[in-house]
């Protein structure tokens, strides 16, 4: 039977491993149904590796894990990852041999997350747009944090099948004068401009200081505080929520125009006609934002295809601990 080894209930140990944090779970598989137990979370750059947190983690929970499954921000090859906006190389297999587990892998983050779709509820998704009423296929993700991932699931007629992306980093493409400018900026500050630029907690830092720059304003000391502190982001959309800043309400706006027009890009590309979900730390806080007319035009605006986007639904995932269930579900099936 799934879930039973030797007669006792199986523990996964399940994690999502991101540039800002790295939150790990306990999880009791009981057949296929999943309790979580016990979950952390550890400020990824106060550590030295990620050996160090699980250990931690470990002694904190006084649990032992059977399987281990990590969403992890970049891409996997070969059981094997590199971060992307972290110095570090995580191996599943000296993973497994460090703590003694019988299982171990790594998925990208974004992969993670889709395994938790089928699990996921009515009241763990805010609708934006509903879409047809018989919308089905394939679906996709996109999910800005602290970098910005991407992931499909095809539908191949009684499966569904999660994979990795890395769409984040493609060269991104501006659609007014107003963007044109924007990519003018970011130039001349080095280095590629791709959508994780912009689609990003630093991507609104970059955004502001854009529309700063435009003004012929100097930062705040208010914005300038924030960046000491290292949360920048934050302080903007606080900024524009009360209305204290034209520059963070402009910011958002273009945030939120830009998300939608990405987002209906990865559609497109995927041919995502079962929907679109928005995960991440942002979408949940930008939740009435998202749900303006600013995000649905910049999204399903797109001739010759707005009849196509009009008829995807598109949701934003509030279930808090999504990327860590859905880590847990592939360690349950992966194992057996």
């Amino acid at each position: 039977m799934p879930g039973k080894t030797r007669g006792r209930t199986l523990h996964l140990l399940a994690g999502d491993v991101g540039g800002t944090n790295v939150r790990l779970a306990f999880y009791e598989a009981d057949g296929t149904a999943l309790s979580l137990l016990f979950e952390r979370s550890y400020a990824s750059r106060e550590h030295r590796g990620l050996d160090e947190i699980l250990a931690r983690f470990l002694d904190e929970s006084l649990f032992r894990a059977d399987r281990l499954c990590l969403g992890v921000a970049g891409p996997v090859r070969d059981g094997r990852c590199r971060l992307t906006n972290l110095p570090w190389t995580v191996d599943a297999r000296e993973l497994a041999a460090r703590f003694r587990l019988r299982g171990a892998w790594l998925l990208n983050d974004l992969e993670a997350l889709a395994h938790a779709l089928p699990a996921l509820g009515s009241r763990d998704l805010a609708v934006l747009t509903p879409g047809a009423e018989d919308a089905r296929g394939n679906l996709a993700l996109i999910a800005a944090g602290t970098g910005l991932g991407e992931a499909g699931v095809h539908w191949d007629g009684s499966v569904w099948r999660p994979f990795a992306t890395e769409g984040g980093h493609a060269s991104f493409a501006p659609e007014s004068e107003l963007e044109i400018e924007l990519l003018r900026f970011l130039r001349k500050r080095g280095s590629r401009v791709t959508w994780e630029r912009l689609l990003s907690g630093p991507g609104i830092a970059a955004i502001y200081e854009f529309f700063l720059a435009r003004a012929g304003l100097p930062a705040p000391d208010w914005y300038a505080a924030a960046r000491e502190e290292g949360d920048p982001a934050a302080a903007i959309t606080q900024a524009a929520s009360g209305e204290r800043s034209r520059e963070a309400l402009a910011t958002l706006d273009l945030f939120v125009r830009l998300y939608g027009a990405e987002a209906g890009n990865l559609a497109l590309r995927m041919m995502a006609t079962g929907g679109v979900f928005l995960g991440g730390g942002i979408a949940p806080k930008l939740l009435g934002r998202l749900g303006s007319s600013t995000f649905l035009e910049a999204f399903q605006g797109r001739e010759p295809m707005r009849d196509l986007l009009e008829r995807i639904p598109v949701r934003v995932i509030l279930h808090r601990n999504a990327a860590l269930l859905g880590a847990a579900r592939w360690a349950l099936v992966a194992g057996g």
